[in-house]
């Protein structure tokens, strides 16, 4: 039973109160910034898995389009080249294509009625090149040259660059997002810090006019807002998990979309979030506070 002396009654309540009306929405802010950022990393490495899957698929096969001589027919000149080049170090397998096959390669481009009997349609020999050790361009040519082939080895090397450029490019523009929302992150909760070290202004200056040091005053809104802001990340990289693994399940077994290709280990990804964003908040806060507090008698 408590009686008027009962110190639990009289207890002091925290220099800061655990609750204010204002978390709720900064919380949301911060979760919406997380949940960009969470996103955004999960679509910078379905990104870069996609760019390394093309370009392993590219470096491990190259096309060599023969052109038949006077002597023999686009046929036999595309066995020969396949019969050739199955022999270079590096090649796996050369199969010449048919004529009919050839023509289906060519309608995208051409149409189907360009597609006339007497047009003299180049024969094509697919290769599949060693991953670990690949022919290349120079051996595969001189190989044909050698055996006197009429033809044109392409290893998709402008085509591997290509891919390598964009993936480069959304690797930086996934950063640069990333900066972009930490940036706005630690000026949403600046000016959050602002909002509370004006609201309690006076319980401040009591402290600091007491002896309280300006590192101990903005300890406490360190570890307030740093604790808001990892609750957010939470929320924020739990909602972008929940959207990757609806992803991943509506597309079977390439994810939602085969150019984007999400793995279950990216989902992994956002995990980091709210100590991230513990951190971001943290060192904002405590930038903000100490700065004000300089400015006090």
């Amino acid at each position: 039973m408590s009686g008027p002396f009962d110190l639990n009654r009289w207890k002091p309540g925290p220099l800061l109160p655990p609750r204010d009306a204002r978390d709720g929405a900064l919380v949301f802010v911060v979760a919406v910034l997380c949940f960009l950022a969470c996103l955004t990393a999960l679509a910078a490495l379905a990104a870069n898995r996609a760019a390394e899957g093309w370009s392993a698929q590219l470096t491990g096969s190259a096309t060599v389009v023969v052109r038949a001589k006077a002597v023999e027919t686009p046929d036999s000149a595309a066995a020969r080249a396949a019969e050739t080049l199955a022999g270079v170090k590096g090649v796996v397998q050369a199969q010449a294509l048919t004529k009919d096959k050839a023509e289906a390669l060519l309608e995208p481009w051409i149409g189907r009625d360009a597609l006339v009997a007497d047009l003299p349609t180049p024969r094509l020999v697919t290769l599949d090149l060693d991953p670990k050790a690949p022919a290349t361009a120079a051996a595969l040519t001189k190989a044909l040259h050698e055996a006197a082939v009429d033809a044109i080895v392409d290893d998709h090397s402008r085509w591997i660059a290509d891919i390598e450029r964009g993936a480069g490019l959304a690797r930086w523009a996934a950063l640069g997002v990333f900066a972009l929302i930490a940036a706005a992150t630690a000026a949403v909760i600046t000016f959050a810090t602002r909002a509370g070290l004006a609201a309690r202004h006076e319980v401040i200056e009591v402290l600091h006019h007491s002896g309280a040091e300006a590192p101990f005053i903005a300890r406490l809104f360190q570890n307030r807002f740093a604790a808001m802001a990892a609750s957010a990340g939470l929320l924020g990289g739990a909602a972008a998990v929940i959207v990757g693994v609806a992803a991943r399940l509506a597309g079977g077994g390439s994810g939602l979309t085969p150019v984007l290709p999400l793995a279950w280990v990216d989902l992994l990804a956002p995990l980091p979030c709210p100590l991230i964003a513990a951190l971001v908040a943290g060192l904002a806060a405590r930038a903000a506070a100490l700065r004000l507090l300089k400015d006090m008698p």
